[in-house]
């Protein structure tokens, strides 16, 4: 490596934080990783990686161990909440290199990330965090909570959408604000039908189905939460039956299926977008801590693993570090802000169910909305 950052403390082991590790980690970097959960494992249900998420993956030496895993795609369905067809919109991201799409699991996409970072010589400590850091021309003392103590070039803080880090460096001047709608999620037993994401729409939900292998596939459900409510965890399998009272098909065959056991996650839909640029001094933000956007164009990982790749990218340069640091924010500005903004109006067209109603029309506007999308994203990162 040409730069002088030599080493770097990574902060967060989640999609992004190991995908860093392990992006720097390649080009000769020693990393460390600190979390403050007690286990490296990972709570959720499953993951669409779209092209622009696999070519980023493929960078960090993982792709075919995610093709091996996951479920590749072509399309999403669109229908109504009976199950009536509404538009079958094909992907035109990928290419040659990648299919347009493969969603697997998330505790396999953890577990693979896991060993991408361990093979190129990340150190993972979990139940830790920082202390105090200090922030010099010549490089980060950091003090851990485990009281150890040491010093690197550059500190990288994948610590998520409430990131301490942020508020370190910006204060309460960013903050993430509630959309007003969450989303359920679960997993279940894959159905024939669903080959590629489904989508069901009601008058002011969504469901949606996506397969994560031949015998999974996850289920999730956007509905209004007016006030950012806290549910108690125990009564989700009711709650969610209820709010799902008027589907058909497969969101219903999987609702009919839902009993007191099944295992629910619970999501506020939350957004944050910092502007560029992301760092202070030798100290930068990065993933769902500095951009966090609703689900709707499945991008949330995504977009955390081309920061990893494009920062790893942006250092390994013979460049002073500021300027490294103010072009890696540059970069990833304008993909981050498209991802903001455009999740955002999808969520509110659906749930005001302000498309077209006729199946011709909303199939045009939707195939429209679509390509434009993937065409962006399909530049490279």
């Amino acid at each position: 490596m040409t730069s002088a950052v030599k080493r770097v403390l990574v902060v967060g082991a989640g999609i992004g934080g190991l995908g860093a590790a392990a992006a720097l980690g390649r080009r000769g970097v020693g990393v460390d990783v600190v979390d403050i959960k007690e286990e490296n494992a990972v709570l959720g249900v499953g993951l669409s990686q779209p092209a622009n998420a696999l070519r980023a993956l493929r960078s960090l030496g993982v792709f075919e161990e995610v093709a091996a895993e996951g479920f590749p795609f072509h399309r999403r369905v669109f229908r109504d909440s009976g199950g009536g067809l509404r538009a079958e919109v094909p992907s035109l991201l990928g290419g040659g290199d990648v299919p347009p799409n493969i969603a697997l699991s998330r505790s396999a996409l953890h577990r693979i990330l896991n060993g991408a970072a361990d093979r190129a010589g990340a150190k993972i400590v979990m139940g830790c965090s920082i202390a105090e850091l200090h922030d010099g021309p010549d490089g980060v003392d950091v003090t851990f909570t485990d009281g150890r103590a040491d010093r690197y070039d550059l500190v990288v803080s994948f610590d998520g959408l409430r990131s301490p880090m942020r508020r370190r460096l910006f204060g309460d001047a960013y903050e993430p604000t509630f959309t007003g709608y969450s989303v359920w999620r679960l997993t279940c037993p894959r159905l024939p039908a669903i080959d590629c994401i489904t989508l069901y729409q009601s008058e002011h939900t969504k469901a949606g189905l996506c397969p994560l292998g031949e015998e999974e596939m996850y289920l999730l459900h956007v509905t209004p939460e007016p006030g950012n409510p806290r549910y108690d965890p125990a009564a989700f399998p009711e709650m969610l039956i209820e709010r799902m009272r008027e589907y058909g098909a497969e969101p219903g065959v999987v609702r009919d299926q839902i009993t007191a056991d099944t295992a629910i996650v619970y999501s506020p839909l939350e957004e944050v977008l910092v502007p560029a640029p992301w760092h202070r001094g030798r100290v930068v933000i990065a993933g769902d801590a500095a951009h966090a956007s609703t689900p709707h164009l499945t991008q949330g990982a995504a977009m955390a693993l081309e920061d990893a790749v494009v920062l790893a990218e942006s250092v390994d340069r013979d460049v002073p570090l500021e300027q490294a640091l103010q072009e890696f924010a540059a970069r990833r500005m304008p993909r981050a802000r498209f991802v903001h903004e455009r999740s955002r109006a999808s969520l509110h067209a659906e749930m005001a169910h302000d498309r077209p109603a006729e199946p011709d029309a909303f199939a045009q506007v939707m195939r429209a909305q679509m390509a434009d999308v993937d065409r962006f994203l399909d530049m490279p990162a």
